[in-house]
């Protein structure tokens, strides 16, 4: 038996969900730009919204809801990854690495691999070889399966040639 959503708010983010889950974020975008209060759903409004725009590479439109989505729940990982993403590629590394840190600090119970790659992403860029070596460490500790994305990462470029990073990176035994 199909499940009825009642709640016209509701069907309306399933729906742009869905196109986005479908890489049709226009669509999305144009469901979302329907309604200009959604009442108690904000942050999954915003958040799609953010996602949308993240997805047509519209970064620096993408900040406000993705901002909006950050302030309403500041632990979202998806969030702070997003945000921290649009943040990067708008020359804004500072505030990308605000917005993972407190995503970290609001999970440090239950640490995300990915947020903590990310991090050491940002922080190499920034020229902090200490902070990422760091965060990839803890990365790597969390999610050993993240190692096999290095070799193409270029935001560790400036890393490469680093002992500590190569023999990090390179060395297949768990991390302790």
């Amino acid at each position: 038996m199909s499940r009825i959503i009642r709640d016209p708010i509701k069907r309306q983010l399933d729906e742009a969900e869905g196109y986005l889950m479908l890489n049709l974020p226009r669509k999305a975008i144009e469901i979302l730009e329907r309604r200009a209060d959604w009442a108690t759903m904000q942050f999954e409004a915003s958040f799609l919204s953010g996602e949308a725009l993240r997805s047509l590479e519209r970064y620096r439109e993408a900040l406000k809801p993705l901002e909006v989505a950050a302030a309403l729940r500041p632990a979202d990982i998806g969030v702070a990854i997003a945000l921290g993403w649009c943040y990067k590629r708008t020359q804004r590394l500072a505030q990308a690495i605000d917005s993972l840190e407190r995503a970290a600090r609001h999970n440090a119970k239950t640490p995300q691999p990915l947020l903590h790659y990310n991090l050491a992403c940002y922080w190499s860029l920034a020229g902090n070889t200490a902070k990422a070596l760091d965060e990839l460490t803890v990365a790597l500790k969390l999610g050993p399966e993240l190692r096999s994305l290095v070799p193409g990462e270029r935001d560790f470029d400036k890393l490469r040639g680093n002992p500590e990073f190569d023999q990090l990176t390179n060395d297949p035994a768990p991390l302790t």
